[in-house]
């Protein structure tokens, strides 16, 4: 596969957005294929007055999934003092449906929905419960829905990635139970859908995802390389909203990694500090300062755990790790009336597929 074969569907002019793409109910709802090679999930996260960060995934099948994986979902809990409690479960397919009309995802008894508020405004309900953990969250758009160009990216005639934002930034109210405990909350949340075709262990090589928010502005980046067998190709895909406006939708956005640091518990590499840059209008600088989530994706394969076998196994397929950053920002916004610095704090990922 070349670059020629790589189409960014923005809506122009060039690899970005003068027009945004009016997100509809249609486009967070199941994007039905007959390929065995399809994959689709919903993804929520959300930092709680209470101090936790919650996430949680409804999984049709994820990427690295052996095609005819049952569907599943995951939730993960950060607590305050940083430590980290995970469950997933599988679920046969019977016990799932999918709507093609809007989010309305049911997995066992976990469920994602658009639902309408009190005002007639939407936001999404998220109600999950496993192993002693239960989410039942409300997301509350502050920011609209977004998607970059008009949301597919396409790699060759048959292979495509997809990803559509229904809550870039959102107000997050409802409550969590950890062991029998409940505690009410209210926080910050976020929203994303993704689904493709395609094995993209083949097609992507790695890519880091991330966002910020301070008082007037909202960021979400992603930086997507594809592997030199497909041409090395860039894709990064840059969202800003100042308050509730999306001011900027691009795709010209170049990214610098800094200096590699070995972890040994995702068996691999990670930069000190990653740049993106689009001309004119941002500048962002996100330093490392610790990282809260490494992972050796080899681990998630039970015959490669082996000390013999998985030496082996990386001289074909490389390092496969996962980062989850706890890092420092700097971002410079340039306007018509000047520029704009903010500083903070936030989280980021990395997967490495090779």
């Amino acid at each position: 596969m070349s670059n020629g074969d790589i189409v960014e569907v923005w809506n122009g002019p060039g690899r970005r957005d003068g027009v945004l793409t009016p997100v509809e109910p249609r486009h967070n709802a199941v994007h039905p294929s007959s390929s065995t090679l399809a994959f689709e999930h919903w993804y929520f996260d959300a930092h709680l007055d209470t101090g936790h960060v919650v996430i949680g995934f409804l999984i049709k099948r994820r990427p690295e999934d052996l095609p005819l994986a049952r569907p599943w979902v995951e939730m993960m809990v950060y607590s305050p003092d940083g430590t980290l409690r995970q469950v997933s479960q599988r679920y046969p397919r019977s016990a799932t449906s999918f709507s093609t009309d809007a989010c309305d995802v049911r997995i066992g008894h976990n469920t994602a929905r658009t639902v309408s508020d009190a005002d007639g405004q939407s936001s999404h309900h998220l109600r999950m419960a496993e192993g002693g953990i239960a989410f039942d969250l409300r997301f509350h758009n502050e920011v609209p829905g977004w998607m970059p160009g008009k949301g597919e990216t396409r790699f060759g005639a048959k292979d495509s990635f997809g990803w559509m934002v229904g809550a870039p930034r959102a107000r997050v109210t409802g409550a969590i139970e950890l062991d029998g405990v409940r505690h009410e909350v209210t926080g910050r949340g976020y929203h994303d859908h993704n689904w493709g075709v395609g094995d993209m262990k083949k097609i992507i090589e790695r890519w880091h995802w991330g966002r910020l928010y301070v008082e007037d502005y909202s960021l979400l980046f992603a930086s997507v390389l594809t592997q030199q067998r497909s041409g090395g190709h860039e894709i990064s895909p840059l969202m800003l909203a100042h308050h509730d406006e999306i001011v900027l939708s691009t795709g010209e956005t170049g990214i610098t990694e800094g200096p590699a640091r070995f972890d040994a518990t995702a068996g691999r590499t990670y930069p000190e500090w990653i740049e993106l840059h689009v001309p004119g209008r941002v500048d962002l600088r996100l330093d490392v300062v610790r990282v809260i989530h490494a992972h050796d994706l080899l681990d998630d394969l039970p015959v490669v755990r082996s000390r013999m076998i998985k030496p082996l196994v990386r001289r074909v397929v490389g390092h496969p790790g996962y980062f989850r950053f706890e890092s420092t920002f700097d971002l410079t916004v340039r306007t018509d009336t000047g520029t704009q610095r903010r500083t903070g704090s936030t989280l980021h990922e990395l997967v490495a597929l090779t």
